[in-house]
């Protein structure tokens, strides 16, 4: 899957001093904004989602997976992005500290392709040593060691 990311153009460093949620997401989201994967409809619908659900978008700690419900009138096709940040994000959850900085967002059109993104991701964000070894990333050189490491 790292491969994926790379061979679509869908991997980014981003350079900005982020320090709200809500810049971040839409930071992750850029990438799907400029290949017309979604527009700005989508990227509003996952800040509301956190806004109102809390941040359930931080799956393990240091990795977010920003998306919002199948079927949102702002997806035009299915991709995952993967955002590197320049520091951690904190998503100021007052019953435990949820903090990310790798940002994997999703965006499917279809509900089955929504499942299989995640089911995909899941199972990447599983092997052994990969989240500390993307945390410790700067940049794409750096990002192609991990890819050829783990071969996916």
């Amino acid at each position: 899957m790292l491969k994926y990311f790379y061979e679509n153009d869908l991997v980014r460093y981003s350079d900005r001093e982020l320090t709200d949620w809500r810049e971040a997401i839409s930071e992750s989201c850029q990438l799907l904004l400029e290949k017309e994967i979604i527009n700005q409809t989508y990227i509003d619908e996952i800040i509301a989602c956190v806004e109102e659900h809390g941040p359930y978008i931080v799956i393990v700690p240091q990795v977010a997976m920003p998306h919002s419900s199948e079927g949102s009138e702002g997806v035009f096709g299915t991709a995952i992005s993967f955002t590197k940040m320049k520091q951690k994000i904190d998503f100021k959850d007052p019953n435990e500290e949820k903090k990310a900085i790798l940002f994997f967002t999703l965006a499917a059109k279809i509900p089955e392709e929504h499942m299989e993104n995640i089911q995909n991701l899941s199972e990447l964000l599983m092997t052994d040593g990969l989240i500390d070894d993307l945390v410790n990333t700067e940049s794409m050189d750096d990002y192609l060691e991990v890819m050829k490491k783990y071969h996916n």
